[in-house]
């Protein structure tokens, strides 16, 4: 199931469960969604960049240490994205099976 993470925090902050708890959620700071979306964003830029640099090294019109830079990093954004939504995973599976 794919989910946007803004719809995610709107649904928490409509279903009024931090209600009464203190909770401020618009504490006026960058939101955990938009976090998220500029760590995408970056991610995405990474491996477009990545791709056109093999593109152009393919035609052998580029320097081969900056293909092999941009293709790295692009490698290394990926590992990162990766690593980020196993922990995400991971930290879902314990909530769901936490016991109320």
């Amino acid at each position: 199931m794919v989910m946007n993470i803004a719809d995610a925090l709107s649904a928490y902050r409509q279903s009024g469960a931090n209600a009464g708890k203190g909770i401020d959620v618009s504490d006026g700071g960058e939101s955990f969604a938009d976090a998220l979306k500029g760590f995408a964003n970056d991610a995405l830029g990474a491996v477009k960049d990545g791709e056109k640099a093999a593109t152009v090294g393919a035609t052998g019109k580029a320097d081969l240490t900056s293909v092999v830079t941009a293709v790295n990093n692009a490698e290394l954004m990926i590992q990162t994205v990766v690593a980020i939504r196993d922990k995400v995973i991971s930290a879902y599976q314990s909530i769901v099976q936490t016991q109320v």
